[in-house]
């Protein structure tokens, strides 16, 4: 893990490419204490240990369906299977779970260093009891997030493509029909793809939504950074002040999440 100084940053953004229904904004100076928190996202490898360990079962096992990214569901899983009308790019698979990300017949046997998905918030929070951790805050996880910056758009400043350069895992093309896979990916990244941020954390922009500790509204958990879904003419929340929020049941194959610790 990595251990932060803590001190006053200016959280959210006034950004009018921001949400404002999503209270990103406005700008406010916030003091968090020195805390740990990891430079990864919980991978597929730790995971298992927990549920090794332990028995556990995920929500999505429980409930014995998730929501598959389209693209990535087989014909012969798509028939009949539920389509949420406002975003049909989502399926929800029976038999999807953390081990089989895409449905029965996948697995994670050369992903064991990706992040882990389909894990709820409640999962997390089972996660985090085993390991002696606990999810870092709203505040927690945007003061890492920035590494330093002072209200920059990214963990690494204010260009998306710094030079040509890809410095996060998100959908490259016209989203949802073709991703051009320029940053190298189409699913998930292994946790260390890519620069780490200034304070050493990766991949705190793109690759998987992370769930934190606070509510996000009535019902709902929060969750920062964006995934590999996220395009800028659809979701465009992998700026770092961007948030979203779930029940904290739910679970998708881009959720995953890091943990933090008291210092």
């Amino acid at each position: 893990m990595l251990v932060l100084p803590g001190g006053t940053f200016r959280m959210g953004t006034d950004d009018a490419d921001g949400f404002p229904d999503d209270r990103e904004g406005p700008v406010r100076e916030v003091t968090v204490a020195p805390f740990a928190i990891d430079a990864f996202a919980v991978t597929n490898a730790r995971f298992a240990e927990f549920v090794d360990a332990t028995g556990y079962r995920t929500d999505a096992e429980k409930f014995g369906w998730t929501y598959v990214f389209a693209k990535f569901v087989p014909s012969a899983l798509r028939k009949g299977a539920p389509r949420p009308q406002q975003t049909p790019w989502w399926i929800g698979v029976s038999g999807a779970y953390w081990r089989a990300p895409e449905g029965p017949g996948s697995d994670v046997s050369l992903r064991q260093d990706h992040p882990v998905v389909h894990v709820s918030w409640t999962d997390a929070l089972a996660y985090c009891a085993w390991a002696g951790r606990r999810l870092p805050s709203e505040a927690e996880w945007e003061y890492a997030a920035r590494g330093g910056l002072d209200q920059a758009r990214f963990p690494w400043g204010d260009e998306l493509t710094p030079g040509g350069e890809h410095r996060c895992n998100i959908w490259q093309g016209r989203f949802p029909v073709h991703n051009t896979e320029e940053d190298g990916h189409v699913g998930t990244a292994p946790v260390d793809a890519f620069q780490p941020n200034g304070f050493g954390l990766y991949n705190v922009s793109g690759n998987v939504w992370e769930w934190c500790a606070d509510w996000f509204g009535t019902g709902n958990r929060s969750m920062r950074g964006g995934s590999y879904l996220c395009h800028e003419s659809y979701c465009n929340r992998y700026r770092v002040a961007a948030r979203t929020g779930n029940t904290p049941d739910s679970s998708s194959g881009n959720t995953g999440f890091r943990t933090a610790a008291d210092i």
